[in-house]
């Protein structure tokens, strides 16, 4: 296999691309020039030391020198009552592009497909049930499900219910979600901001 198949190979392991998209961007890497890619080899190189994981939400930021909590989850002026659960990163930032939500978030890392049970052993189910006797003691009123309104998404605020109804039990915390603002079939990732602030208005209570 040649270096550019192999280039290929890597591409088309991104999440969405396909075989075509792969190949336009390899050919699109011929075409920069010299300096344009070793910028891009080198922020490829060092983005495991640059960026972290943030011990509280599970988003990837920059490392800044002041901790493992990411911006959001440091903030003072964020509303800590409330938490937002997601399915990736890419969500978070649609929601913060909206202006609308000042609460916390929580990235599960995926979602639950309604026909694989199997996928659930990726999630971060246990740190979620971690964050949420944690965040009970602080005051915890409402936590929203956010998740793309699709199967996948609803089969995955289901077991989300199941799995916090027991923690929840008679506490005066809100489980809501998101509103049909959203499409049948849209992504959260790909959402525009007046789409999100309407789905957010009109969330309502599921447990």
């Amino acid at each position: 296999m040649t270096s550019l198949e192999k280039l290929m190979r890597h591409f088309e392991r991104f999440p969405g691309v396909g075989s075509r998209q792969a190949r336009r961007f390899a050919f699109h890497l011929l075409t920069e020039p010299t300096e344009e890619l070793t910028e891009f080899s080198e922020l490829v190189k060092t983005i495991r030391s640059t960026v972290v994981e943030c011990t509280s939400c599970f988003r990837f930021f920059s490392e800044n020198g002041h901790g493992m909590l990411c911006p959001i989850c440091a903030s003072t002026i964020r509303d800590h009552t409330k938490l937002m659960i997601v399915e990736r990163d890419s969500d978070i930032d649609a929601m913060e592009r909206s202006h609308m939500y000042d609460g916390l978030y929580f990235v599960l890392g995926g979602t639950v497909p309604l026909l694989e049970s199997v996928e659930t052993k990726k999630l971060r189910g246990g740190a979620l049930k971690h964050t949420v006797q944690t965040r009970l003691t602080e005051g915890l009123s409402e936590i929203i499900l956010a998740f793309s309104v699709n199967p996948d998404g609803e089969n995955t605020t289901r077991y989300i219910q199941s799995l916090i109804r027991e923690l929840l039990g008679e506490k005066p915390v809100t489980v809501s979600e998101l509103g049909r603002g959203l499409s049948t079939g849209s992504e959260l990732e790909y959402a525009d901001p007046e789409t999100i602030k309407f789905a957010l208005k009109n969330r309502s209570a599921t447990l």
